[in-house]
């Protein structure tokens, strides 16, 4: 799990967080979104800390921070580790996304905005489609989320759409293969995309809150099936 740990330390001079501790939960919360770090994994303080070049008070609040977030948790006597979501979770997470993503469509009415990310995106994802590597096509399809949300123009939505996506991931590497399922939303993505593009946001607002009820409905039952999370 960690063959370029010695390489993690690069990351401190580029992401740019306000102290040391957000800074080393920003690299971990990365891994974790980029499916290097998968659920129920084991984080070993001592080699982490060692690779990042930090103490372990400094990794200890780190740890603090993704705890809050729901990514690792502390199981006594044994260490930190990688969350395994529960179903409750998995729709908590889409009850805060039908919230917060129709609205952000919905205010960009009247507005100029580049949809050339949120487009790059789309082609990734439709690329993406057409390789063996569900996770790289998961990645695409998150991007479009993350880019659309970004086009509201706050930090603090591209904060949290960063945490809530890189909890989804918990749940995508929880499941067997899921490439059907990011092949399907793919799809819809490119129709809001289209949507975006005639200044039709009210029916791209609405595509995407049916759009979230649907994925919703489709990842529950997969997981109970296939990840076999606990129900509590």
């Amino acid at each position: 799990m960690d063959g370029d740990i010695e390489d993690w330390a690069e990351e401190l001079a580029v992401l740019g967080w306000s102290s040391k501790a957000e800074h080393v939960a920003g690299i971990l919360r990365k891994r974790i979104a980029e499916g290097k770090h998968l659920p129920d994994v084991r984080l070993p303080e001592d080699r982490i800390s060692a690779g990042l070049k930090v103490s372990r008070n400094t990794l200890r609040e780190a740890f603090r921070l993704l705890t809050h977030e729901g990514l690792v948790e502390h199981r006594l006597n044994q260490g930190v580790f990688v969350r395994r979501l529960t179903v409750a979770d998995v729709v908590d997470l889409y009850r805060l996304r039908r919230v917060v993503q129709p609205a952000v469509i919905r205010d960009l009415k009247g507005r100029t905005v580049d949809l050339g990310q949120v487009r790059a995106a789309v082609e990734a994802t439709e690329a993406a489609g057409e390789g063996a590597d569900w996770r790289v096509l998961g990645t695409a399809n998150l991007r479009f989320h993350q880019e659309l949300t970004a086009l509201a123009g706050s930090r603090r939505l591209n904060a949290l759409m960063d945490r809530v996506l890189a909890e989804l991931r918990l749940v995508f590497y929880a499941m067997p293969d899921l490439r059907e399922f990011h092949v399907v939303y793919g799809a819809r993505n490119k129709r809001i995309l289209e949507l975006l593009d005639a200044g039709a946001h009210v029916k791209a607002a609405n595509a995407m809150s049916a759009y979230l009820r649907d994925a919703e409905q489709d990842l529950v039952g997969r997981y109970r099936e296939g990840g076999r999370p606990p129900q509590a």
